[in-house]
């Protein structure tokens, strides 16, 4: 770590995390280690509008500036809303220039954030005067080494997922959850996530289609299929493959996603937002993995299983518009049989935990 001396107790400190929602989930760690560490301090976040509704389910916040879009209107305006607060730290966990000239223009007088190799984009580091060099290793824990950068005690995989991942669930998004699924006499379900941002992580929406009537038949409960603006199409493809029993489609907005991944038996999806909101809320997950790696950004809990074929070259993290040979090929059964592990380990650790 280099720059000025770190602060021993801050107590008004500012998390810059702009997005997506993996991204913030893999920065709500930190989150929970500065609350942690200082009980007494005013924590805000800094998070772009989109993601807002998502901020507002975090435990232990005392604000959340949302960056409106607008250009320069909507950038001085929540610039204006952040000195009001009068703040000490700012902490930068997306490491993009965007967001180190935010944590700059704050007027904030100790700027934590990566140095030159660790930084999304390497000149971002110019604008911190405390840059920090975090050891290579999972995503959450290269953001943790923000908070330890001013003292918080490290929080780890072991620690419970309600402990690293203050997230509630809101009774109202709960109640309208209930009703699409009493609707259409939905009790017990799995979740599936074909989606993603770029095509070439995903797997086919036959594959899952093909898994889905597999599992049903197997577990004797069908699944939901999640998708977000712009994947009604991929979510119906998934359906038709499907055929009988049909799974659930449902665009949820976030409040309603959580509450549903909460309530699944079990996910199943690539590396995207809602495998890693799954793992935050405790859910029971098998992540489908080919150009990311799962060292990085795999699920975070241990009993969590992992299906990938790709071979170290294959690590591309290329966002290709079609899917990648890596990901094509891991097959239905692999993944079946992953649940069935993950599912396994699930009853195991209930058994353990019964008094």
């Amino acid at each position: 770590m280099t720059g000025t001396p770190t602060l021993k107790a801050p107590q008004r400190l500012l998390l810059v995390r702009l997005g997506s929602l993996g991204d913030i989930i893999h920065t709500l760690p930190v989150a929970a280690a500065l609350r942690a560490a200082f009980p007494a301090a005013h924590i805000s976040w800094l998070v772009d509008q989109r993601w807002r509704p998502l901020l507002d389910l975090v435990t232990g916040l005392d604000a959340v500036q949302s960056l409106e879009p607008g250009g320069w209107s909507g950038l001085r305006a929540v610039i204006g809303r952040v000195r009001r607060e009068h703040l000490e730290c700012v902490v930068d966990a997306q490491g993009l220039y965007k967001s180190a000239v935010l944590a700059r223009l704050s007027g904030v007088p100790l700027r934590v954030g990566f140095d030159r190799a660790s930084a999304r984009e390497s000149g971002a580091a110019m604008f911190y005067n405390v840059r920090v060099s975090p050891k290579f290793g999972h995503r959450i824990d290269k953001n943790m080494s923000l908070a330890a950068a001013l003292g918080a005690p490290p929080l780890t995989a072991g620690t419970p997922a309600e402990q690293l991942f203050p997230l509630r669930v809101p009774s109202a998004a709960e109640a309208s959850l209930r009703e699409m699924l009493r609707a259409r006499g939905v009790e017990r379900y799995f979740m599936l996530s074909p989606g993603g941002g770029w095509v070439s992580k995903c797997w086919p929406a036959e594959r899952y289609g093909e898994l889905h009537r597999r599992l049903a038949a197997r577990l004797g409960y069908g699944g939901v299929v999640t998708y977000g603006p712009g994947e009604r199409s991929l979510a119906d493809a998934v359906r038709d493959s499907a055929g009988s029993p049909e799974p659930l489609l449902l665009e949820l907005d976030l409040p309603q996603l959580v509450a549903a991944l909460r309530g699944a038996q079990f996910f199943i999806g690539a590396d995207t937002g809602p495998l890693h909101a799954s793992v935050a809320l405790g859910t029971p997950v098998v992540g489908l993995y080919g150009p990311t790696d799962p060292a990085q950004t795999g699920p975070y809990c241990r009993a969590d299983v992992v299906v990938r074929n790709a071979r170290p070259h294959e690590t591309t993290y290329s966002r290709g518009a079609s899917h990648a040979p890596s990901m094509l090929s891991i097959t239905v059964a692999q993944v079946e049989e992953a649940v069935v592990q993950r599912l396994a380990a699930a009853r195991s650790r209930a058994e353990a935990a019964r008094p």
